[in-house]
């Protein structure tokens, strides 16, 4: 009798489950955490171009030492830490992460403006392949990091809502910080690779 009770009682208790969202929240976490796992692919790939890209240089910017040496910083930074889909509920770590790697993007954006003085750089096939890896890796970053703040949005709002309020709060499910809040307008759009620094006196 008592085993008999014991099934319906789980039986009840996985229908009351499904009912109330449970099963919604735990596609929704899933999708986050994927959803940041590919915005630390195209972060990662675009790290993994920087070397390439200021060997590539190197030989040519003979008076421009003090850019790429911020180049190699900020790739070193961007290397130190790591921020897995566990993390994400802790806003220091993902605002730490996000400094990091805009001051990665800063570095390169001031790299790729000092290249345009130098007119053997530009047309070095190298340099110009790898331009056009590291354009279209800042494009994939703008559209994963889009998906990742859909995904949190669509987390957010979930947990808000009845009856997945409830479920949320037993289980102690809590909103998640959006990645570049601050910069939504960014996020939004595609970035731009610009050449527009007055040239340096050489």
């Amino acid at each position: 009798m008592q085993r008999i009770f014991s099934r319906v009682l789980v039986v009840m208790l996985a229908l009351l489950l499904s009912g109330c969202g449970y099963n919604e929240l735990q596609r929704l976490d899933e999708q986050v955490a994927a959803s940041w796992s590919q915005v630390l692919s195209q972060y990662e790939r675009r790290a993994e171009l920087v070397p390439k890209l200021v060997a590539s240089v190197n030989a040519y910017m003979v008076q421009e030492r003090s850019v790429l040496e911020q180049v190699t910083e900020a790739r070193a930074r961007v290397g130190q830490i790591s921020l897995q889909a566990s993390d994400l509920d802790d806003p220091a770590m993902l605002q730490r992460f996000e400094e990091a790697q805009g001051a990665l993007s800063g570095s390169l954006s001031r790299l790729l403006a000092v290249s345009e003085n130098y007119p053997q750089l530009k047309s070095d096939g190298l340099f110009r392949d790898l331009m056009t890896q590291l354009e279209g890796t800042e494009n994939r970053i703008a559209v994963a990091r889009e998906r990742y703040v859909a995904a949190v949005q669509a987390w957010n709002q979930t947990i808000r809502q009845f009856p997945e309020l409830i479920v949320a709060r037993v289980l102690g499910y809590q909103p998640r910080p959006q990645y570049g809040l601050d910069k939504a307008d960014q996020v939004q759009r595609d970035p731009e690779v610009r050449f527009d620094l007055p040239a340096a006196t050489q």
